[in-house]
């Protein structure tokens, strides 16, 4: 009996490549209203950043295929924003059976995009170029996670006063990717980061959750707002994560390891502020 062909996942994939395409074109300054045949210059931009989502939840759903937890393939969501997406899902169709189960399905993603998000912040900042700020008012500037400033320091070398990076698309892109690891690596409710936190410390992840929303819309106030409004998404989808099948089932030593990687990658990737606007 022949497979059903997934059109929805798809048809979801080219149209989000679409979008991300044209978000890529016009942050390079085409008008594609003007001249559409210049979208080709959105293709760094696009293949990167696709590539990166892709490897992402792909890696979550091979995962789940190795453990036998049913999922469904990644739905890409397209959107009319300067990325052209808001990023990509699988949905986990039948109960994660074991802690190490759990660990594996929520750590391969971010740890699979984070590999890719790196090498391509690497090539991007290889061919980035350092310009001079004419009016640094109403500046809008990305910030530096721990890791990307390090990238930045290496590759680039010091900016001088006056002067910014102009990003490569395809260092946009990696800083995009380091962005969305970070963000899915926080270990709240049914995140990435949450489905480790869980393996790790069962029910008392809870109360992690609950702590580190109440961080996030502290950071909302102080740094950035949406981190507001990433903590009262967090309360709308739920910080209780559902039990695994085989609790007692010990975790051994190599998802302790790779727990302790997702820590590490979370803390060099996070941003308090990855939005900056000079008023």
């Amino acid at each position: 009996m022949s497979r059903k062909i997934p059109w929805t996942h798809i048809i979801l994939f080219i149209v989000t490549f679409i979008t991300t395409l044209i978000a890529g074109a016009m942050n390079t300054g085409a008008d594609l209203l003007a001249d559409p045949g210049r979208i080709v210059e959105g293709m760094p931009f696009a293949i990167a950043l696709m590539t990166i989502l892709l490897v992402h939840e792909s890696s979550h759903y091979i995962a789940s295929k190795l453990h036998r937890t049913e999922a469904t393939l990644p739905y890409f969501i397209p959107a009319p924003s300067i990325i052209g997406t808001f990023g990509a899902f699988i949905k986990m169709r039948s109960p994660i059976a074991s802690r190490e189960a759990l660990i594996d399905i929520g750590a391969s993603g971010p740890l699979a995009g984070f590999i890719v998000s790196v090498a391509a912040s690497v090539i991007g900042l290889s061919m980035s170029e350092v310009v001079r700020i004419e009016s640094p008012e109403d500046a809008f500037g990305l910030g530096d996670s721990m890791l990307f400033g390090l990238l930045v320091k290496i590759i680039v070398g010091s900016i001088p006063a006056g002067h910014d990076i102009l990003l490569h698309p395809i260092a946009f892109a990696g800083w995009i990717g380091l962005f969305i690891t970070s963000m899915n690596l926080i270990p709240i409710g049914q995140l990435d980061g949450g489905h480790v936190a869980y393996a790790l410390f069962g029910e008392r992840q809870r109360f992690l959750s609950k702590v580190l929303v109440a961080v996030l819309a502290l950071l909302g106030l102080f740094f950035w707002p949406g981190w507001m409004v990433w903590a009262v998404a967090m309360l709308i989808l739920g910080i209780k994560h559902p039990p695994v099948v085989y609790w007692h089932e010990p975790l051994g030593r190599a998802r302790r390891f790779v727990s302790f990687a997702s820590l590490l990658v979370f803390v060099v990737t996070f941003m308090p502020v990855p939005f900056k606007i000079d008023l």
